[in-house]
């Protein structure tokens, strides 16, 4: 059998970004995060729209139709319900993404389709099978294609294309399309080299993974790091949601998960996505302008988030969180302040849309992505199913409040409703610079030991033993791999 190398000459460990690595990021990020950029704006064009025809079937139905207060309640319910759907998600996305796998082919993915649970989804495939050194851009690609579906869902609503009244049906049906593409393409890629190997034990398929989707890197490397993280847990079986809260080894990882994903939404960005250009029309933007001025919100949406992707590998995560976090806080109080004051200075509304650009543009560059990619950075192979459901459950319930109790917010408290952002993205940025480590270039089990002092516990971490130091030179005919000195003894024996 011809010998397979598996290690590079100079024995060191390559993370390159390959054509494979991209085209999985790219895809999986396509038919699943940018539907959910999509649906967070595809709303806010034809909101008008939709109110009048929830009005006038109530009119045929009942001959008379409902107060403003009452119609704002069930457009609430409009546009924020599909959080719901992503919270159903969320709750069994760790038992499908371990019982059927990482990639598309196993419908893991699509299942997650079906109810909005989308970018946790991307992150947490994209985090698996990347590098270490670019784990961090790979887990960002996601929130780039969340920006891009913003974006389309602004240009497609613009009323010289699909922003006309008879237009909004179709207008908000378009998302089947890139699941589609999504279900045809993605069966042809390898599952995550880390699930085959943790989970299905299967370390020749791990090594094929690898080798497709790493052109050049230490193999060996890989897969002992894996087998490090493996070992820690050869007696530990998937951890439950509950198991998790009563686990005190991994107490400060679950506050993390806690705080970031729940501030990721009461940082206000939903509500500025789901009603801008209500937001636009109150800071006394023309109307003929406000479909234009929001487009451009779109365009620098991108803009950030190609910054935070192309800037994390060399920043880090917390630099990125904690700018991010207290851009925005700046920018929410800065609405406040501009909408107090643009009755006395005119130029002040000018000042709102600078805000609401600068809140879109903080929340892009980093916490738009960074709290999935940690998520599946703070824990081990056999904590991150029970993660994943409870950031995902956290993160679809600050959702839909965000969406449903905003309006209603505004009406009551106006200008100042917007401090209450302000205030969380503070407390979340000041979190982060207090508590969490930098997890740049660490291992998984790096990054556990990192926490195991302010955990107060021991984590193990035994070097290898000569037993199961693997020199990964070359595959035996039933995919298992052997050892050197096992190599040397069957061809003396020969």
């Amino acid at each position: 059998m011809a010998e397979e190398v598996l290690i590079e000459p100079n024995g060191k460990s390559g993370g390159h970004l390959t054509t494979s690595l991209l085209a999985v990021a790219f895809l999986s990020s396509f038919g699943s995060s940018m539907l959910y950029g999509y649906n967070l704006a595809v709303v806010n064009s034809p909101a008008e729209y939709i109110k009048d025809f929830y009005n006038q079937t109530i009119v045929r139905r009942n001959g008379s139709g409902v107060d403003e207060e009452t119609l704002i309640l069930i457009y609430s319910v409009t546009v924020s319900i599909f959080a719901i759907g992503g919270l159903v998600g969320s709750l069994t996305v760790g038992m499908q993404v371990t019982r059927f796998g990482r990639d598309d082919h196993h419908w893991a993915l699509h299942y997650g389709d079906t109810f909005r649970d989308f970018s946790q989804r991307s992150a947490h495939v994209l985090g698996e099978i990347a590098p270490k050194n670019l784990r961090g851009f790979l887990g960002l690609v996601p929130s780039i294609f969340i920006c891009i579906g913003v974006f389309i869902a602004q240009i497609l609503g613009l009323h010289e294309i699909l922003g006309k009244e008879e237009h909004w049906p179709l207008f908000l049906s378009l998302v089947v399309v890139p699941t589609f593409i999504q279900l045809m393409l993605l069966p042809w890629f390898p599952e995550s080299p880390r699930y085959l190997l943790m989970e299905k034990r299967n370390i020749h398929a791990t090594i094929t993974a690898l080798k497709w989707y790493r052109a050049k890197c230490n193999i060996q490397a890989e897969v002992e790091e894996m087998q490090e993280e493996q070992r820690s847990l050869s007696s530990v079986e998937t951890v439950s949601v509950l198991q998790l809260f009563r686990d005190p080894s991994v107490r400060w990882q679950l506050v993390t998960v806690l705080v970031v994903n729940a501030g990721m939404q009461l940082s206000g960005i939903d509500a500025i996505w789901f009603y801008t250009n209500a937001i636009f029309e109150n800071a006394g933007i023309a109307a003929h302008q406000i479909q234009y001025t929001t487009v451009g919100t779109g365009a620098i949406e991108v803009i950030a988030g190609l910054i935070g992707c192309f800037t994390i590998e060399r920043v880090g995560r917390r630099p990125l969180m904690i700018g991010g976090f207290s851009f925005m806080g700046v920018c929410c109080a800065g609405i406040t302040f501009s909408l107090l004051l643009q009755a006395h200075v005119p130029f002040m509304r000018y000042v709102s849309v600078a805000c609401v650009v600068g809140i879109i543009a903080g929340f892009c560059i980093g916490p738009a992505g960074v709290p999935f990619l940690m998520t599946g950075e703070l824990f081990k192979q056999s904590y991150r199913p029970s993660a994943y459901i409870v950031g995902g459950f956290l993160n679809w319930i600050s959702n839909f409040t965000v969406g449903f109790v905003f309006p209603f917010l505004q009406m009551s408290a106006g200008a100042f409703c917007y401090l209450v952002f302000c205030g969380v993205c503070v407390g979340v940025a000041a979190y982060v610079f207090f508590i969490i480590p930098e997890t740049k270039n660490k291992t998984f089990v790096e990054i556990s030991q990192m926490f195991a002092l302010r955990n107060a516990c021991e984590i193990e971490n035994q070097p290898l033993g000569t037993t199961d130091q693997l020199r990964l030179k070359k595959m035996n005919g039933y995919g298992a791999l052997v050892s050197e000195d096992v190599d040397k003894m069957d061809r003396t024996e020969k």
